[in-house]
Parts: structure tokens; C-alpha cells; sequence
């Protein structure tokens, strides 16, 4: 079983940066695909960012040009640095692993980290 945890949400001014960071542990089967959703109260989730052990990675619309997804050396922890922050990132940050990138959001959830920016 995967257990997920995600840390560096909080409060910042429009146009300043934070760094989330999601740490997996509990399950040995290697899996290929870390990413990052969201969901601002009352909206749908949205798919923000999300990497391959290779890699490669894939955002959304409105995470390219100003978050950057990472990983360590291991895949053990993956990060999201968001820069440039609109008030419109203002949302719960979920972090999820799977096999595949494509099936990310069927994969295991962490609890999520508030992300609010006034």
C-alpha cells in the first residue's frame, strides 16, 4: 500500500512562489508516473503537472510557463515549484502516483496540501 504526504502548502501574495513536496513510501512496486492535482472549492479536480521516471513531464494549461515539477534521484519525493501565483491557484494540492501518467488520477492519493495566494 502507498502512502502518500505532501508538505510546503500555505498563504502567499499574487506573484510570489511556493514549493510542494510529496514524499511516498509503504510500497515497494516501483511506480512509474508522480503528478500533482488540484481542486478549488466548488470546481472540478484539475490535473496539474505529473513525471515519469524518465522524465519526462506533462502539464496543464494552466501550470505551464510557471510550475515546474521534479523528482530525486530515487522517485521517493517529487516537487512542484510554482512561481508567478494567481489568486486563481488558490486550491487544494493533491499528490498521486500510478503506473502510468494516463491513469494518474485512479492511482493513490495523498491528503492534500492548501495552497491559498491573495
Amino acid at each position: 500500500h502507498v502512502q502518500l504526504v505532501e508538505s510546503g502548502g500555505g498563504s502567499v501574495q499574487a506573484g510570489g512562489s511556493l514549493r510542494l513536496s510529496c514524499t511516498r513510501s509503504g510500497d515497494p512496486i516501483f511506480k512509474r508516473c508522480l503528478g500533482w492535482f488540484r481542486q478549488a472549492q466548488g470546481k472540478e479536480r484539475e490535473a496539474v503537472a505529473a513525471i515519469l521516471h524518465d522524465d519526462t513531464t506533462y502539464y496543464g494549461d494552466s501550470a505551464k510557463g510557471r510550475f515546474t515539477i521534479s523528482h530525486d534521484e530515487a522517485m521517493n519525493t517529487i516537487y512542484l515549484q510554482m512561481n508567478n501565483l494567481k489568486p486563481e491557484d488558490t486550491a487544494v494540492y493533491y499528490c498521486a502516483i500510478s503506473d502510468t501518467c494516463a491513469a494518474l488520477h485512479l492511482g493513490y492519493w495523498g491528503q492534500g496540501t492548501q495552497v491559498t495566494v491573495s
